[in-house]
């Protein structure tokens, strides 16, 4: 099976969760199925290929904040402090730095709708950054909201829950009662915009099912997106 060129159009999918939910090993999975069936794909870093600043940030979370670099593991855990400060000057801060990265996530959808590639698959999104306000203050809601319409929606944006102490086990980064805080946060990031599709904290394997089924039902009830015909419908040696 191949994909008729004369009908792609990009599409973009996003994995969202709290530390230690499982992301990078179910965008592995996704990135395998996806090159399986024959479709390019682009994978983005949020925080490598998208954010603004990264440098300042870093310097603010090691400098200012004594926080450690890196990333945790069970063998090695770390302290990281950088979105788990949650002063008033931290938060008028990541207001601009996430408008920033908005203003960044957009541009480089649009550039990836002129492209050749099939599927952008983003590493977390921009929903990642605005769970991390306190989305009980009105003034943040409307914040979160007028980001949110500002930024392209996914065709498909997973929010992977987990459990706080078992994501923490496995990724020891954030203290246990603000990983509790984080996933309450993405739940009413999700009442808000409502655009979310949840996978439940299921066994790996569980989850990877739920999210290729999501996948699927997407390309059937969309077939603007993907037409896949057979490969006998090509002429011989043209692609």
């Amino acid at each position: 099976m191949r994909v008729e060129q004369g009908y792609k159009r990009t599409t973009f999918v996003s994995f969202s969760g709290i530390d230690g939910a499982g992301k990078s090993t179910q965008i592995e999975r996704f990135c395998t199925k996806i090159e399986q069936a024959g479709l390019r794909y682009s994978l983005v870093s949020f925080w490598d290929d998208v954010a603004r600043f990264k440098r300042a940030r870093e310097g603010a979370s090691h400098v200012i904040f004594k926080g450690d670099r890196g990333v945790g593991s069970p063998s090695a855990p770390i302290t990281r402090r950088d979105k788990n400060v949650r002063t008033w000057s931290m938060t008028l801060l990541r207001l601009c730095l996430y408008l920033a990265d908005a203003i960044s996530t957009r541009s480089l959808m649009e550039q990836a709708r002129r492209s050749n590639v099939d599927v952008v698959i983003f590493d977390r999104f921009i929903y990642d950054e605005l769970a991390n306000l306190s989305l009980k203050n009105a003034a943040m809601r409307t914040y979160a909201r007028a980001i949110a319409r500002f930024v392209p929606k996914p065709h498909i944006s997973f929010l992977l829950d987990a459990d706080p102490g078992e994501a923490r086990a496995r990724k020891p980064e954030y203290p246990l009662e603000f990983l509790h805080c984080s996933r309450k946060s993405y739940f009413a990031l999700n009442e808000l915009i409502g655009c979310m599709t949840i996978i439940a904290a299921l066994p790996m394997h569980e989850v990877e099912k739920e999210i290729l089924d999501h996948a699927d039902r997407l390309t059937r009830n969309n077939r603007y997106l993907f037409k896949v015909v057979p490969e006998s419908d090509y002429s011989s040696g043209i692609d």
